[in-house]
Order: C-alpha cells, then sequence, then structure tokens
C-alpha cells in the first residue's frame, strides 16, 4: 500500500481526526524516529523547529515562504527526513543513543498545505525539538 492509500486508510475524514487515530496531536510528545517512521508510512510531512517563538506565531505557508532562499542547514526548522539524514551521517552511534535516549518533539499544530504552486495538497505536523538544556537534563544520570 502506497502512502497516500495508508493515509485514506486510516480512521477519520479530517486531518486531525486522522492524526489522532495515530497518538499525533498538539501538545503530546512523540519520539522522533516514531514519527519519522509514522510520517513515511502515511506520507506526512514533518518539520522540526529549533525556535518557539516561530513555531507558535507563523502558519506553515508563511514559514516556507520566509525562509525559502535560505539554504536547508541554516533554517530555523528543518524537515524530520534531512534532520535525521544528516545526524546519522555525522554521527554513527545515533541509532543506539535514540534507543537509550529517545529524543521527544512537542507536536505544534498540523494540517495540510500545498508543496508548491499547483501541487497536491499534503498532511504536515510540525514539532519542536528539545533545546540543549532539556537534552542534557535527560542524558544525565542521577548520581
Amino acid at each position: 500500500m502506497n502512502n497516500s492509500a495508508a493515509w485514506a486508510a486510516l480512521c477519520g475524514t479530517t486531518v486531525r481526526e486522522k492524526l489522532e487515530s495515530l497518538g499525533i496531536g498538539t501538545g503530546r510528545t512523540f519520539d522522533i524516529l516514531a514519527l519519522d517512521e509514522t510520517a513515511g508510512r502515511y506520507g506526512i510531512d514533518v518539520f522540526l523547529f529549533f525556535e518557539k517563538d516561530l513555531a507558535h506565531s507563523h502558519t506553515i505557508g508563511e514559514i516556507v515562504e520566509m525562509f525559502r532562499d535560505v539554504s536547508e542547514y541554516e533554517r530555523p526548522y528543518i524537515n524530520i527526513d534531512a534532520f535525521l539524514r544528516f545526524t546519522r551521517e555525522n554521527d554513527p552511534s545515533f541509532a543506539q543513543t535514540m534507543r537509550e535516549f529517545p529524543l521527544m518533539v512537542e507536536i505544534v499544530s498540523f494540517g495540510e498545505y500545498h508543496q508548491g504552486t499547483g501541487a497536491k495538497t499534503v498532511p504536515f505536523v510540525t514539532g519542536l525539538m528539545p533545546f540543549l538544556d532539556e537534552l542534557d537534563a535527560a542524558g544525565e544520570s542521577p548520581e
């Protein structure tokens, strides 16, 4: 089954209903690897944000437009595929680390957007990456 057929087969008629059937909802946290797997299976675009204010104050269409001329790795957000690819290429121990200390992403918003002029609409999810101090605290062991 291709991912658009898988998306269509989900319970519900709205993006909200379909995502909720997958356990994805605003304010919830989701393991980044599970989110990536789910996104791939159902054809969902996932945007990871590094700036809380930006993630909460603009639509995904506005953000994509604002940063369209900015290099992918210089934007305050990144597609989940690019983030995981970059991380895996630069840290061979990434997969093991993620199994030991899952990276939890807070879901900020979701909906549908056009991937380009005249393109079909695609479901999307935006997530907020944990801040470095949160990551450091999660990886610390009690003494």
